[in-house]
């Protein structure tokens, strides 16, 4: 068995959001994945409990696994996992499909996935599982908003706060000034404990539109092992597209770019194209970092 570690949403190994993957993770329990995954140390690692076969190439079983717990859903390990197994970059069982297009059986639902030559490498294009979007509860959004460190006056008059789940749930709170977005501060111990007192699997999601008008910056909070903040994050995009379509902020079908990770020194770029309706799609590249066997 080996665990590759491939950064994704980068085509700089310094850049994006390291995950780890184990393409062939069948007879592992749940105890030992576990395990694993907090020897790794990245916020998570996949495991592949089906691997492509013969009779269906196209089909994976995945888990995902941050160093604490099992995680629904996981975006970035999610493109990590789909462009290793398009570059063969493991003991295949079977080769990729032909037309490149994939289904992760995941903890939330089936997932589908495309995989495709890019400029930077191979880039692969997850399509979320169906999105809702809530309201917070008003005494919840007090308590997130005094985590931040924020007041209603910052947040942005045309954003409002809101819950948004494409696979995991994510808070979602979008700030109107580019300083004080940069500024937000934060207690992991105060955000974990609201995370996981609310069921928030995924990341407290804050966003600034940029000025250009092409798209986002995100922070990410995602208090684990040693992380507290995540650097680009899968279904935090997907979460983020889902918002932005039910409120009537982007006219589908549209595409909307994000940035995240300078914040913590592994800028990366998230593309996410929104449809009328159903999943949202995320892409992005993964770059290996190193295979190693266990």
């Amino acid at each position: 068995m080996h665990v590759l570690r491939l950064t994704a949403f980068a085509s700089d190994p310094e850049g994006g959001n390291p995950a780890g993957v184990v393409l062939d993770a069948r007879g592992l329990s749940a105890e030992r994945m576990q395990a694993i995954a907090a020897e790794v140390g990245y916020a998570e690692t996949a495991f592949v409990t089906e691997p492509p076969s013969p009779a269906r190439p196209a089909r994976v079983g995945i888990r995902y696994f941050s160093p604490t717990a099992e995680v629904p859903f996981c975006g970035h390990a999610t493109v990590a996992t789909a462009v290793a197994i398009a570059d063969g970059l493991g003991e295949a069982t079977a080769p990729p499909p032909a037309d490149g297009v994939l289904l992760f059986v995941t903890p939330v639902g089936d997932v589908r996935i495309r995989t495709s030559a890019g400029d930077s490498g191979t880039i692969a294009s997850f399509t979320s599982v169906e999105p809702v979007v809530a309201d917070i509860d008003a005494d919840v959004l007090a308590r997130l908003l005094s985590l931040l460190g924020l007041g209603e006056g910052d947040l942005h008059p045309a954003h409002p706060p809101r819950l948004s789940f494409a696979g995991n749930t994510h808070p979602i709170v979008v700030l109107a000034d580019g300083d004080r977005f940069d500024a937000v501060t934060f207690d992991p111990a105060r955000a974990r404990a609201l995370m996981d007192e609310q069921g928030w699997a995924g990341t407290i999601t804050v966003a600034h539109p940029l000025e250009t008008g092409t798209g986002y910056e995100a922070r990410n909070i995602f208090p684990v092992g040693t992380m507290n903040e995540d650097p680009a994050t899968g279904s935090a995009a997907a979460a983020l597209g889902a918002y932005l379509r039910v409120l009537g902020l982007v006219t589908p079908p549209g595409r909307v770019l994000i940035h995240q990770g300078r914040h913590v020194g592994r800028p990366g770029l998230l593309t996410v194209d929104i449809p009328e309706r159903g999943g949202i799609v995320v892409s992005g590249t993964a770059t290996l970092i190193t295979k190693s066997p266990r």
